[in-house]
């Protein structure tokens, strides 16, 4: 059984995996190398792990003295996680469009 600081990461899988499809395959004009693959493949690896990384982080550092209660745990464990997978996605998107540029026509 996961373990209770694992709960943010588990009820974003299925937000994660969206996300991570729709970067897999947009945008569809891009060529499709295995360079591509490969760099894409490493982005989502990197992505999740970042999340995984800042949700226990999260969990583990938020101040359980505060007047908002033990779920404020989770709740910034939710948000780091959240923003870490979008930020390394956002980063691997932007360089991507960089490196795997189509030659110009002509």
């Amino acid at each position: 059984m996961a373990d209770i600081a694992d709960l943010a990461l588990i009820l974003f899988l299925p937000w994660f995996a969206i996300l991570g499809v729709l970067f897999w395959f947009y945008p569809r004009t891009m060529e499709k190398s295995p360079a591509r693959r490969r760099f894409d493949l490493l982005a989502l690896v990197l992505a999740f792990t970042a999340a995984f990384l800042a949700g226990r982080w999260g969990f583990a550092t938020a101040a359980t003295d505060i007047e908002a209660g033990p779920i404020w745990r989770q709740v910034l464990a939710s948000l780091l996680a959240y923003k870490a997978f979008l930020i390394v996605l956002a980063a691997a998107w932007a360089w991507r469009g960089q490196r795997f540029k189509r030659p110009a026509a002509g």
